[in-house]
């Protein structure tokens, strides 16, 4: 059988340059929301300036002084976070496909980050979750955030005037329509120059649509909902994650979406060569928020409580957290063990203790220190009497890291 060959030539398994330039320039197809709101490519910190209250200009005599305006004006800074994901592919599954597979794992990257990103545009969590700030977000705050820069405009609490309900049993028609024109003019428009649009799921529009049924002359059924909202006007965007009777917009213009660079998708057979894995990765990296918030609103026509929280899918590829954290004798202090608390005291009366620590990430990397030389995870250390036993347990998944820190005080013998 010498001389046979048996591997497949010219089969490299590449994304036509041509498809991933409409990847790029196509993003808008991807997610619904981009296309509604205001969106400035950058290469360093986005900051917008936002006039404040616009004083009124005085009359005077045709030839008199001109008075002087005052004028405040604020800033909102972005900063760059990045929205990505991977997806390993078998190559046996590429080689036996044609084109048409690659092609369609680029689409399902695509779609997965326009979810992400317009899921981040009504409810993203902000700084503290390495996100933008979703319009509901900002919308639900009831006090001003402690890092809320300096330069930006005043804070507003809109928590009860912009988050509404209306409807409920027994309300239809006329006065069903009349509640939410009221409900939608809770926006304003003083520094908008685009149109209005309104997300929901598509029973939230099946229910708005049971709203306006009329008959015809001739008997047949209609309603007059085609993608605009009537008589308060503005595009419908149908969003599938967001509630039940939820519906959150305004002046998309207002909100300012800063990206660093387009959607890319990349792939390599290297990362997992050993696997015999393509890797496909998409990823983008922006920051927004609303930079007039008043501009927005967020109504629930079933008259229950507007959904002001939404989870977003977790990010454990840089999840250094422990779940656990158990030294046998010790009682530690505070009591219970809390992932996101990093410093213990603890009493114990034996002369050993052993040491596990249970990592949120099973791939996680767990490092055990005591008295700062490395010990086995699960294995058992002496301790002595006082205060000199001190536990350290480092976590590193990814980009993050995690330490925590328990000193021992031993009392033992007596």
């Amino acid at each position: 059988m010498k001389g046979q060959n048996r591997a497949v030539t010219g089969a490299e398994l590449t994304i036509p340059v041509v498809f991933l330039d409409l990847i790029s320039e196509n993003m808008y197809r991807y997610s619904k929301l981009l296309n509604r709101v205001r969106v400035r490519n950058v290469r360093g910190e986005a900051r917008q300036t936002i006039a404040g209250i616009v004083p009124e200009a005085v009359w005077t005599e045709m030839c008199g002084a001109i008075n002087e305006l005052t004028f405040v004006f604020g800033q909102v800074t972005l900063d760059s976070y990045k929205v990505a994901g991977f997806i390993p592919v078998c190559n046996s599954m590429l080689e036996d496909s044609d084109i048409e597979l690659a092609s369609s794992i680029v689409e399902m990257l695509s779609e997965s980050v326009g979810l992400a990103e317009d899921k981040a545009i009504l409810y993203g969590k902000g700084v503290a979750s390495k996100m933008p700030l979703g319009i509901v977000t900002r919308l639900a705050q009831t006090s001003q955030p402690s890092d809320y820069p300096a330069n930006a405009p005043a804070w507003v609490d809109l928590h009860t005037t912009n988050i509404l309900k209306i409807g409920g049993s027994g309300v239809t028609g006329a006065e069903f329509w009349a509640q939410l024109m009221a409900a939608t003019g809770a926006t304003h428009t003083k520094y908008s120059r685009g149109n209005l649009f309104w997300a929901m799921n598509s029973k939230t529009y099946t229910t708005l649509k049971s709203k306006v049924i009329t008959f015809t002359a001739t008997g047949d059924i209609a309603s007059n909902i085609f993608g605009v909202l009537p008589i308060i006007t503005g595009d419908v965007d149908i969003l599938e994650f967001m509630p039940d009777g939820d519906i959150v917009g305004g002046y998309g213009d207002l909100y300012l979406w800063s990206q660093r660079s387009g959607m890319t998708i990349e792939q390599s057979r290297e990362v997992q060569f050993i696997q015999d894995n393509t890797v496909f990765k998409g990823k983008q990296r922006a920051d927004g928020q609303p930079i007039i918030p008043g501009a927005f609103v967020a109504i629930n026509i079933n008259n229950v409580e507007v959904t002001t929280t939404m989870t977003f899918a977790a990010d454990i590829a840089n999840d250094a957290a422990l779940t656990d954290l158990a030294i046998s004798g010790v009682t530690l202090n505070p009591g219970t063990f809390d992932p996101d608390t990093f410093s213990y005291t603890g009493t114990s009366s034996t002369a050993s203790a052993k040491i596990e620590a249970t990592s949120a990430q099973a791939g996680a990397k767990v490092a055990v220190a005591f008295n700062g030389e490395n010990v086995r995870n699960g294995g058992t250390v002496k301790l002595t009497n006082g205060a000199g036993n001190v536990v350290t347990v480092t976590v590193t998944q990814g980009n993050a890291v995690r330490v925590y820190t328990v000193t021992i005080t031993a009392t033992i013998g007596g």
